[in-house]
């Protein structure tokens, strides 16, 4: 279900079932000459794409504009569009108020843009991630009181935590390509990696006879395929659907 179409009842239903309720979260960046610069978000929304045929999902409208940063092409010309991380931070605690207002508990973020590094932080997971925990705490102020946590009523807190029931799972930001994942595929930026990922999964997003040598992180583009792709599309959404309770496919 899209979130933008979905009627209020629907809406209440999803609430009552703990429905996932996913932002798909990205940037638009460079890609080189030959790809899109929304791959980054493309990713996560043609994945999506897939799911929502398998299972009950809410999908929140895009998000594209995250901190792409200009350290792979300034971007005159490029297309990157930089919002710095100083911005999201306050917007992804307000969205994040806002979903959890409405009644969800169980929402996620996927995000390909930035995350070999996702056990550090990149700046717009970090902000998202950020935004995510202050909207939890204040949500918990605001209907259990200042010393919640201290109260006798949670003393199993930790119990709660191992069985899956705390608070601060209400939000979570995942990478699309887990460390797993890219032990078997190639991870990288406008290479054969993520050029196959766009062949298999949004053809329109690439023109491979635009590859250019200029640039050493596109060089290998030349070696994708859309079976290449479709490899990498399989892996992300094998653990899409253990992030997010899914059963498994076939």
């Amino acid at each position: 279900m899209r979130y933008e179409m979905m009627l209020p009842h629907q809406i209440r239903a999803a609430i009552a079932a703990n429905t996932p309720v996913i932002l798909p979260l990205g940037v638009l960046e460079y890609h080189g000459e030959h790809m899109a610069v929304g791959m980054d978000t493309l990713a996560v929304t043609c994945a999506l794409d897939i799911l929502e045929k398998e299972a009950d999902i809410v999908i929140l409208p895009p998000f594209y504009y995250g901190a792409a940063s200009y350290a792979v092409e300034p971007p005159e010309g490029t297309g990157s569009v930089q919002v710095d991380s100083t911005v999201l931070h306050p917007f992804a605690r307000e969205l994040f108020n806002g979903l959890l207002r409405v009644g969800f508990r169980n929402i996620h973020a996927f995000i390909h843009h930035q995350t070999e590094n996702f056990a550090t932080g990149m700046p717009t997971d970090l902000a998202f991630k950020f935004g995510a925990r202050q909207a939890i705490f204040a949500m918990l102020e605001k209907t259990r009181g200042e010393g919640w946590w201290g109260n006798r009523d949670m003393a199993d807190y930790y119990a709660r935590q191992a069985g899956g029931e705390d608070p601060f799972n209400w939000i979570k930001i995942h990478p699309l390509m887990t460390r797993e994942t890219m032990g078997e595929y190639p991870f990288d930026h406008a290479g054969e990696g993520e050029t196959s990922l766009m062949l298999a999964m949004c053809p329109d997003a690439v023109d491979m006879e635009r590859i250019s040598d200029e640039r050493w992180y596109t060089e290998s583009a030349r070696n994708a395929s859309a079976e290449t792709g479709a490899r990498g599309r399989d892996l992300i959404l094998a653990h899409m659907r253990r992030a997010l309770g899914l059963p498994p496919r076939a």
